[in-house]
């Protein structure tokens, strides 16, 4: 099957329907507030009214507590949702049993061990993302333009769908695709001109790459 794209992290219009025209098949909206990338709820909201019907809507959340994702879901109503944190695996099925949605669980892979852990998840969320791991002074768990390694993902056995993040560009995505057939790649840094700010040019580059490869 063709490798499906995400484009994470998305704040304008503009930016959205750059997403949107190319064919994105995911379009990413992050709820932290220590990320460039942060969005209030109503422009979420308004993002994904427009995105509805042609691009699944995630919402990416951070350790959530209830009351946000609550928020989030009466104002926004995505599609799935994101936890990019350390929720252990009773958090994120709990999480997908209360709001009866779609789960993509993010872990940060360094080495095939951190890699392997994820199959902790399988039961627990929809798909595993695989993002590089933070550097240990971020403020942010993922986003930080950086790949890893894609060959740690290649020892770990039963491996369940899965997203490919971290590090990938208009120039890198199709080799990571070619060693690590993964089903989704996600995108946020590698089509910015600056911290937050979406590139569309860029991201319609990355499409045309991934439909390419």
């Amino acid at each position: 099957m063709p490798t499906e794209v995400k484009i994470c992290g998305l704040r304008t219009e503009a930016a959205l329907e750059a997403a949107l025209a190319g064919g994105a098949d995911y379009v990413g909206l992050v709820f932290f507030p220590p990320s460039p990338r942060n969005v209030a709820p109503a422009v979420a909201k308004a993002l994904a009214d427009k995105a509805r019907g042609r691009a699944r809507v995630v919402a990416l959340m951070v350790d959530p507590g209830d009351a946000l994702i609550d928020t989030i879901m009466t104002s926004v109503a995505p599609d799935l949702l994101q936890l990019h944190g350390e929720e252990p695996p009773e958090r994120a099925a709990d999480i997908r049993r209360r709001w009866n949605t779609p789960i993509i669980k993010a872990i940060g892979v360094e080495t095939a061990q951190d890699a392997r852990a994820a199959l902790a998840y399988r039961q627990a969320a929809d798909l595993i993302l695989f993002d590089a791991r933070a550097p240990a002074d971020s403020l942010r768990p993922g986003g930080n333009g950086a790949p890893f390694d894609w060959h740690t993902l290649l020892g770990v056995e039963a491996r369940p769908p899965f997203v490919l993040s971290g590090g990938l560009t208009p120039d890198n995505v199709a080799e990571a695709i070619r060693v690590t057939g993964a089903a989704v790649v996600d995108v946020s840094t590698g089509v910015e001109s600056s911290p937050g700010e979406k590139d569309p040019e860029l991201i319609r580059r990355f499409l045309r790459a991934v439909k390419g490869a």
